[in-house]
């Protein structure tokens, strides 16, 4: 399975249960070393993936696509792979807004 189609089937399940969501919206854009831009946008308690990116992200971050499956599956502790540069990220705040919605989703 490719990165994106893990990150489409991640976002499935995170719209299956949109409980976690509610009032959390935001627009973050990953941009995955080897498969380029992809943006995600939390709105309304719905996630939607933009292949595009159409909109300004409140939240960029640079990461590996290996790294990003590890981190999508939970198999990358998020701490370390900050502190280590793995993940680079503009708003360190906006990073961890978005990691306590997608945490619930492990």
């Amino acid at each position: 399975m490719s990165i994106k189609e893990e990150i489409y089937a991640f976002c499935e399940k995170m719209n299956a249960d949109p409980g976690h969501m509610e009032e959390k919206d935001l627009v973050f854009q990953v941009n995955l070393k080897e498969s380029g831009p992809i943006q995600m946008v939390i709105q309304d308690s719905r996630i939607t993936v933009y292949e595009d990116c159409p909109h300004i992200p409140e939240l960029t971050m640079t990461i590996s696509d290996e790294d990003y499956s590890k981190l999508l599956k939970n198999q990358l502790n998020t701490t370390v792979a900050l502190m280590t540069g793995k993940v680079k990220v503009d708003r360190v705040d906006r990073a961890l807004k978005l990691l306590e919605v997608v945490k619930q989703y492990y």
